[in-house]
């Protein structure tokens, strides 16, 4: 309970601003001599069902005291948690390994799905209760200026303001208290309850749903009120529901929850993948889409928009769904789950592979060079970095000194993207990659192929699987000693050169003999993965604490011929593709 105590023992600011890691007069400044409109910046956003959201977005200063008092909170919270043995399976809003999905599949194959918002949940949230939770919660009971700091530094006009980065964690401390009340109510009455945020969300199984949650309204079959035991839980720990967001949802018809359908299985609406699907095909036949919106008015009236669609947005959509199709893959091995409807067909993941494909090759906005190995990319950054006056279509040094890379070297290691795309380093993976790339690019009729997509490969026999493919593709078949070789549309290879005498090569073997024999914990380096780790370190360790750790000192010089076969194909594409 370390970080706990040193919250409850803090009596001054001057302890607030240790913790927070500010001076005192730093703090002091922000807090009581900035003035406020300066402290935060206002705009406003559409909802998504209509109306206007206000956002505050704190100054630069004020944001990183925020980000640094949430992070603590969210420390003091686990410790909380951790000592009295509880596990958070109510609130999914803004917590740790919670999101809209497991709080949907709380409610998932039910009878009933009774959903509530709560009106205005920030803004009711003011500077008094924010002071007063500090003041009196038992797991906190904080010094009365303490107290008064910590609300001073997250309340702004006497309210928490959308936008900060302190909101989110305040709002779950507070809401606890609504949570208690309501698993207690949901207990009592036959019903699971969550809360994602200011969505509340109560379902069962029984054949009549309880009157103390909700209620329904004489003569409207499909209308319901909020419960008298839940109206009055409400008040008492000083909300207030909002009448237009209270639904209640039946099994034989859409079940929704946090916006993810749950009558069988937590899932996305067909609509919403119809959509993006559409979306998606007028991407890859022009370069460009719609966005295209509903939006609803404070009245009710509904209208339809249309902005120009952006490659991140449609990244985004397209990754959402990714999301729940995988978790739904993942639970096919949870016992107890309805296997029948969860299977994940081949056609969703090829959509988002291709439109990965189109998005960082196709239509790419910088060259693109992907790397064999995992650890090539370190070496390559730092060699063009420092080789950068020599090779201007490589890198750009700006006014101040700054080297800008004017080529984007593929990050494929760990990521999504290259999970997706089955790019995870070697030859055999790169081999079918080039026929991956191959058999999409057919579908792309809208423009693209505006700069090369280059793969780094070592000229040894890891690159032998490439090579044998390259001269299905290729005619006259490449040889070892071409710098690079243009493979179809806006792909290429380029080979590290062979050594002296026409012996194989590898990206390592252009650092001097000096930097190779550099010692890291009375270890020497050694390339090959089978080498005896008691006496030598790998790649990993090479490239990141003798490579990037010494790259200002480094002699890359042997690295030259490598740039000036990248910058080659840049040229040749050019020829080739003339913008």
């Amino acid at each position: 309970m370390f970080f706990l105590h040193s919250l409850k023992s803090a009596t001054s600011l001057k302890d607030v601003a240790d913790l927070l890691g500010f001076k005192a007069s730093a703090l002091a400044y922000i807090l009581y001599k900035k003035d406020g409109a300066s402290k935060y910046k206002s705009f406003e956003i559409p909802k998504k069902h209509g109306g206007i959201r206000k956002i505050l977005a704190p100054s630069d200063e004020l944001k990183l005291m925020q980000r640094r008092l949430s992070d603590l909170l969210l420390d003091y919270n686990s410790e909380i948690k951790a000592h009295d043995g509880l596990k958070n399976q109510i609130s999914h809003g803004f917590e740790p390994d919670k999101s809209i999905v497991t709080n949907a599949e709380c409610h998932r194959n039910r009878r009933y799905v009774f959903n509530a918002d709560i009106k205005d949940f920030f803004g009711t949230i003011n500077f008094g209760r924010v002071r007063g939770f500090f003041l009196k919660d038992k797991n906190f009971e904080l010094h009365e200026t303490v107290a008064t700091i910590l609300a001073q530094i997250v309340c702004h006009d006497n309210s928490l303001p959308q936008g900060s980065p302190c909101s989110p964690v305040i709002s779950n401390l507070i809401g606890h208290v609504l949570d208690v009340h309501f698993v207690k109510l949901a207990a009592r009455s036959g019903c699971y309850y969550t809360r994602y945020a200011d969505d509340l969300t109560f379902s069962t199984n029984l054949k009549t749903f309880p009157k103390a949650i909700a209620t329904n309204v004489d003569g409207e079959n499909h209308s319901w009120i909020p419960g008298k035991e839940l109206a009055r839980l409400i008040k008492h720990c000083g909300f207030e529901l909002n009448p237009q967001k209270t639904r209640m949802q039946y099994r034989d018809s859409r079940q929704e929850v946090t916006g993810l359908v749950v009558n069988r299985k937590v899932n996305i609406r067909n609509e919403y993948r119809h959509h993006v699907r559409a979306m998606v095909h007028r991407l890859f036949s022009t370069g460009n889409f719609d966005f295209e919106q509903t939006v609803v008015d404070e009245k009710g009236n509904s209208t339809k928009t249309k902005t120009p669609g952006t490659l991140s947005q449609l990244h985004g959509m397209l990754g959402f769904i990714h999301g729940i199709d995988v978790y739904n893959k993942d639970r096919l091995h949870t016992p107890h789950y309805d296997h029948q409807h969860s299977k994940l067909p081949r056609s969703k993941e090829t959509i988002y592979r291709r439109f990965l494909l189109f998005k960082e090759f196709y239509a790419a906005s910088a060259p693109v060079i992907i790397c064999e190995g995992k650890t090539d990319n370190v070496y390559l950054v730092h060699a063009i970095r420092r080789l950068a006056s020599d090779f201007p279509k490589l890198a750009a040094i700006e006014k101040d000194g700054a080297i800008k890379l004017m080529t984007r070297i593929f990050r494929y290691s760990d990521t999504s993207t290259g999970k997706i795309l089955g790019i995870t380093g070697g030859g055999p993976c790169l081999k079918n990659f080039i026929n991956l790339y191959r058999a999409e690019i057919k579908q792309f009729t809208a423009p693209g192929r505006f700069h090369p997509v280059i793969l780094l490969v070592d000229n040894d026999s890891g690159a032998n699987e490439i090579y044998s493919t390259l001269k299905q593709i290729v005619k006259p078949p490449p040889s070892r000693n071409d710098p690079f070789v243009h493979v179809f549309g806006n792909l290429y290879v380029v080979p590290t050169p062979l050594l002296p005498g026409g012996g194989q090569s590898m990206i390592e073997d252009f650092f001097d003999s000096g930097i190779k024999s550099s010692v890291v914990s009375g270890k020497t380096f050694h390339p090959d993965s089978d080498a005896d780790t008691e006496t030598h370190y790998g790649k990993v360790i090479f490239a990141h604490k003798v490579i990037r750790t010494n790259a200002d000192t480094i002699d890359f010089s042997g690295f030259k011929e490598i740039l000036a076969n990248l910058t080659a194909v840049i040229d040749e594409h050019a020829k080739r593709f003339p913008s």
